[in-house]
């Protein structure tokens, strides 16, 4: 089920994507075959499929029910803790990769297998012959990709819990990787692989730098990962001139690997380069700063759907014109699909699912709520997940223009998991369907990995109002909604508070230790993503409380009706992302106050 191509033959790469795709049906059937095959006497699915001679499709989906994360954690965690890993796999699970999404504050945990890292491994190849396609000459350069890796976790059982990212950088498939022509990257391994992300940030910086006349594309993972690069160059790139003039390597980066590796890139001091470099930083604007640093750039590949869309605006000002593409899209559940159409808006972005990377799955949801649909039952039964199933479909059946939530079963030993991400069907790519993502389920805010739910942040809040606000301020907390602020990097939480005193109903004292108090008191209670991004990565700023006058949210209720709200079923949003809406709050505020301290955060947390 992996097939095999020589990445460096661009048109063997497309014939096997349209080989895949057009007998996608097939191939799911196979999928779904393979799996229960290997993975029938697992524990798991005997308490569902025991007894049955023939582990088909039908019975499977007759019988093995649709869950979500907390239906299998215990299951999970007993491998974690060191039992068998036949508990929900045939194969040796051989780490668990860490969600960025939480149960209970700590984060998901998602089985792998070695044979699940050669599935990634195809999956990426795949991604070259499609962009070669579409831009020439990707083989007479380099690419500047910046790429980190994040703390590891050590469970009870000895395997290790890293970010699926993580994973993938430190297996033997990244790191002894076939040489691809198409795919040459201007950071030493060394200095993707170095735990202090600030040493790799400078390194991988400094080597960009230096090969500035070779690199034809830059990009990073993430969006937000991308834009702290950039302002991580504002704020160095003294000191990386400094070093490209006389051909060393600052003192404080300390790591033997990162330092040697990059000593053999600088191959001694280079004054030109050094002062065209800073020439160009030195410039009062930093617009189009990409496209004159790097001139033989022709995109700049990170992911900006869901999300990361939020960060398209200060992408464009930075690349001064260059294309902004997302490849791919995935999760540490499974990788889904590749974009077909590269060079497309990203606001067009939609991707292919590749059916040999699962056995997938649709749940179909309301076109604007994204809720689960469901149908008033004709029976007398009060099963309401039967009816739910029942209206699952399959890969090849999903309809164009409809929503649906992505299920999975995977080789790993996930069996009709709900992922949580929803998605858009906007056509086929011959028989495979090609998705846009709208968003993960239940997220409000997100900045970099970070997903905060709508009741993580009421949870937060309502700590925060318990141990601050009534006693010794005596101040009611009437009512708040939150937004994801991105105008500065790295963004940060904001929430609008309305206040009142108990006892009249005059503006509120504002005391800035208390406020202060509260901010960090917020950040306390969110998860473990979250203040890993904050305490760890510094993907995060801190989170800031604007309070606002009385009545503020009475206009933002009116400005909702006016815009097609429901008044007998308005809701006081718990996040705001139109420019309208933030304009009323914003001109109704009153005090702004920022969190003082990062909240604790501890890499064995899962121990526990």
């Amino acid at each position: 089920m992996i097939p095999s191509y020589d990445p460096n033959d661009t048109e063997a790469g497309l014939k096997l994507l349209e080989d895949i795709t057009t007998n996608a049906e097939a191939i799911q059937e196979q999928v779904l075959h393979q799996i229960l095959s290997q993975n029938s006497e697992t524990q798991y699915l005997q308490a569902f499929l025991d007894g049955e001679s023939e582990k088909n499709q039908q019975s499977f989906k007759n019988k093995v029910p649709v869950v979500n994360y907390d239906d299998i954690k215990p299951f999970i965690q007993r491998i974690a803790d060191g039992e068998s890993s036949d508990i929900v796999s045939s194969q040796p699970i051989t780490e668990l990769l860490t969600s960025s999404g939480t149960s209970a504050g700590k984060p998901k945990l998602m089985p792998s297998t070695a044979e699940e890292l050669e599935r990634k491994t195809f999956f990426y190849s795949m991604l070259v012959p499609v962009m070669n396609k579409y831009v020439n000459g990707l083989d007479e350069g380099k690419g500047m990709y910046l790429l980190f890796i994040k703390p590891e976790i050590k469970t009870p059982s000895g395997l290790m819990a890293r970010p699926v990212l993580t994973s993938y950088y430190k297996s033997q498939h990244f790191r002894n990787r076939p040489f691809n022509k198409y795919n040459v990257y201007t950071s030493p391994d060394q200095t993707i692989l170095c735990q202090d992300s600030k040493q790799s940030m400078y390194c991988q910086l400094l080597c960009g730098l230096v090969q500035r006349s070779h690199v034809l594309r830059v990009g990073a993972v993430f969006a937000s990962a991308f834009l702290r690069a950039v302002k991580f160059l504002e704020d160095h790139y003294k000191e990386l001139c400094a070093d490209i003039r006389t051909g060393t390597v600052t003192s404080w980066i300390t790591e033997p690997a990162c330092r040697d590796s990059v000593l053999s890139v600088l191959q001694g001091p280079n004054q030109e380069l050094a002062d065209e470099i800073e020439s160009v930083c030195a410039e009062k604007s930093w617009e189009g700063i990409l496209r004159r640093l790097w001139p033989k750039a022709k995109y700049v590949e990170v992911i900006v759907t869901g999300s990361m869309a939020q960060y398209i605006p200060t992408l464009e000002f930075y690349s001064g014109g260059l294309p902004l593409i997302s490849t791919m899209y995935a999760s540490s559940e499974c990788y889904f699909g590749i974009n077909l159409n590269p060079l497309c808006d990203p606001s067009d972005v939609s991707y292919t699912l590749l059916p040999n990377m699962a056995y997938f799955e649709f749940l179909p949801v309301d076109d604007k709520s994204h809720e689960e649909i469901h149908f008033a039952s004709h029976s007398n039964t009060d099963d309401d997940d039967v009816l739910k199933e029942d209206l699952i479909v399959d890969l090849v059946n999903v309809e164009v223009g409809r929503y649906y939530e992505i299920v999975i079963t995977t080789f790993t030993g996930l069996y009709r998991y709900r992922v949580g991400d929803i998605l858009k069907v906007t056509g086929f790519h011959n028989k495979a369907p090609q998705f846009r993502f709208v968003q993960r389920r239940n997220v409000v805010l997100s900045i970099d990995t970070d997903k905060t739910s709508e009741e993580d942040l009421l949870n937060a809040v309502t700590q925060a109002k318990l141990n601050h606000l009534q006693q010794p301020s005596s101040l009611l907390l009437t009512e708040y909604t939150s937004y994801a602020d991105t105008s500065s990097i790295p963004g940060h939480y904001v929430l609008f508070w309305e206040l009142k005193p108990r006892h009249n109903n005059e503006p509120p004292e504002l005391d800035d230790k208390t406020m202060e108090l509260c901010c960090s008191e917020v950040e306390d209670c969110l998860d473990y993503v979250y203040r890993r991004c904050r305490n760890k990565d510094k993907s995060i700023g801190p989170l800031e409380i604007r309070v606002v006058s009385l009545g503020t949210f009475d206009l933002l209720m009116d400005f909702c009706v006016s815009q097609g709200s429901s008044v007998n079923q308005y809701k006081t949003p718990r996040c705001v992302k139109s420019g309208g809406a933030l304009e009323i709050l914003d001109s109704r505020v009153i005090g702004r106050f920022f969190s003082r301290r990062v909240p604790q955060w501890e890499p064995l947390g899962l121990d526990s």
